[in-house]
C-alpha cells in the first residue's frame, strides 16, 4: 500500500486525505499548527492519523507521496529533504486531477480570479453540471469523491500551480499578472511569473488560453515563450478577432466567427477590470456552448463576491465599502479607480514589499483621508503623510471604523481596501472583511 502523507491539515489537506484514502492509499496528516476542530472531526471519522503542532520526520520521509499546503513554502529543510529523497512533492490540484475525467477550467492572475472564478460557475450552472473549486468553497479533492462533476472551474493560485507535474485544464485563463507574493519568489518578479505560466504547460491544441492582451507582463512573456494552445486573448483597447473585446458600449465575444455581443451598461458589477473579468467569463462559456441569452441574463444577475468591492451600508449618506480581499496594491488599484465620490480610505496589514506609487494619482484626485491599520504603518504615513490632511493610526477595526464615522460627510465613501495581507492584526482576509461589517453595523 503506498503512503501519502499530507501537509497541512486544512481544507485542501482533508479533502486530499479523504479522497487518498478512497483511492487505497495509507494516509497520514501532519500540521505544523492547530488542526481546526472540523477538519479534525473529518480525519477522526475517517480513521485517518494525523498530528497537529509537530512534523515528525519519521512519519514524513517514508512518503511514497506527499501533497503539500499551498501555505507551506518550497524553501521550508522539511520539503527539501523531501525532494532529495526524490519523494514527489505536489499540491491539492494536481493530486485531485489524476483522479477525474471532468472538463477543467483554471482561472490564475494576481486580481480578479476569485471574481472571474466565481462569475464563469454562474454563467455555466445553469447548463452544465458544475462545481466550483480551488481557492475557494469546498476542496477539489473533496468534490471529486463527493460530487464528482462533468465540469469544473477552479481558482488557482501561483502556489498550487508551483506543485504540479501533469495539471493540464481545458480552458486556462490569467486574467493579469502584477507584483505580488515577491517574498515567496526570492523577491524576483520573472519566478512569480513563471510560476503563474505554469497552467498553460501541459496544455495541447486541442485547449485555450484566454488571456488579458492589455497586460504588458503578459505580453512581453508571450513574445519570448511558445505556447501550445490556441490564444483567445481580451481587450479593452483592441478590436479582437479571435476572443473578446469592449466598445464604449458593448462586450463583443468571438470564437470561429460565432459571435456574442452585450451591453456593458447591464453588467452587475461595475468598474473596468469587472468589464475584463467578463469578457473572460464568456468567452469560457461560449466555448462551452452556454446560450447566448444564458449568458446575457447570468451577467446582468450576478451578485460579486463577498469582501471585494461589497456595499456594506450607507449611514447618513456615507457608503461603506468592504474590499478586504484587496491583498496587494494592484487590487487597491482597481477599488480606488472605481470611487465616484471622495473616499476615506482604510489601508495597511502585512506589507508584501508593496511599491505605491502607482496610487498617487488616486490619491490626490479621490481621496480625502487616509486610516493606516496595521501593526507597523511606518511606510504607509511617509508615503501618504504629505498628499492628504488627515492620516491616522490606528491597531483595531473598530477605531478605524470610528475615525472614518467622524471624518466622512454626506455623499463620501467609507473604503477598506487595504492593499496588503491580513496576518498581523487578522486570521485571514475573511476574518478582516467580517469584523469591518460588524463594526460598520455596529455604528
Amino acid at each position: 500500500m503506498k503512503r501519502l502523507v499530507v501537509l497541512g491539515g486544512g481544507e485542501s489537506g482533508a479533502g486530499t486525505a479523504l479522497l487518498g484514502q478512497a483511492k487505497g492509499f495509507e494516509v497520514f496528516v501532519s500540521d505544523k499548527g492547530k488542526v481546526k476542530p472540523k477538519y479534525k472531526d473529518v480525519l477522526i471519522h475517517h480513521g485517518i492519523d494525523w498530528e497537529e503542532e509537530q512534523h515528525t520526520e519519521a512519519l514524513i520521509l517514508n512518503a511514497d507521496l506527499v501533497m503539500k499546503s499551498p501555505g507551506i513554502p518550497d524553501s521550508v529543510p522539511l520539503v527539501k529533504a523531501l525532494v532529495e529523497k526524490g519523494v514527489e512533492v505536489i499540491s491539492e490540484i494536481e493530486f485531485a486531477s489524476r483522479y477525474t475525467e471532468a472538463t477543467l477550467v483554471g482561472i490564475t492572475g494576481s486580481n480578479g480570479k476569485t471574481t472571474t472564478a466565481s462569475l464563469t460557475h454562474h454563467l455555466l450552472k445553469n447548463e452544465l453540471n458544475v462545481g466550483l473549486a480551488g481557492n475557494i468553497g469546498d476542496s477539489f479533492a473533496k468534490q471529486i469523491l463527493e460530487d464528482d462533476f462533468e465540469n469544473y472551474v477552479l481558482e488557482i493560485s501561483s502556489f498550487q500551480l508551483d506543485g504540479i507535474t501533469d495539471f493540464r485544464p481545458h480552458i486556462a485563463v490569467l486574467t493579469n499578472i502584477t507584483p505580488d507574493h515577491l517574498d515567496r519568489y526570492d523577491y524576483k518578479f520573472e519566478n512569480y511569473i513563471a510560476s503563474k505560466f505554469r497552467i498553460v504547460e501541459n496544455q495541447t491544441k486541442d485547449d485555450y488560453f484566454i488571456y488579458d492582451a492589455d497586460d504588458p507582463v503578459i505580453a512581453e512573456w508571450l513574445s519570448n515563450h511558445s505556447i501550445q494552445s490556441r490564444p483567445l486573448p481580451f481587450s479593452l483597447t483592441k478590436t479582437i478577432d479571435n476572443g473578446a473585446y469592449a466598445t464604449q458600449n458593448e462586450i463583443i465575444v468571438t470564437i470561429d466567427n460565432n459571435q456574442i455581443i452585450m451591453p456593458i451598461k447591464k453588467l452587475a458589477l461595475d468598474g473596468k477590470h469587472n468589464v475584463k473579468n467578463a469578457m473572460a467569463a464568456s468567452t469560457v462559456a461560449h466555448l462551452l456552448k452556454i446560450r447566448k441569452q444564458t449568458i446575457r441574463e447570468s451577467l446582468e444577475n450576478f451578485q460579486g463576491v463577498e469582501h471585494r468591492l461589497e456595499n456594506v451600508l450607507r449611514i447618513n449618506k456615507v457608503q461603506y465599502i468592504n474590499d478586504s480581499k484587496a491583498t496587494n496594491v494592484n487590487a487597491t488599484y482597481f477599488a480606488l479607480e472605481s470611487m465616484e465620490s471622495p473616499t476615506i480610505w482604510i489601508v495597511g496589514g502585512q506589507d508584501k514589499g508593496n511599491d505605491y506609487k502607482e496610487l498617487f494619482p488616486f490619491i490626490n484626485e479621490k481621496v480625502k483621508a487616509i486610516i493606516c491599520l496595521g501593526v507597523d504603518n511606518e511606510k504607509l504615513m511617509a508615503t501618504f503623510g504629505n498628499m492628504v490632511d488627515i492620516i491616522v493610526e490606528t491597531q483595531y477595526m473598530s477605531e478605524a471604523v470610528k475615525v472614518a464615522y467622524k471624518v466622512a460627510e454626506a455623499g463620501d465613501n467609507v473604503l477598506l481596501s487595504p492593499a496588503c495581507a491580513s496576518f498581523d492584526l487578522f486570521e485571514n482576509y475573511e476574518d478582516r472583511g467580517r469584523q469591518f461589517k460588524e463594526c460598520v453595523r455596529s455604528l
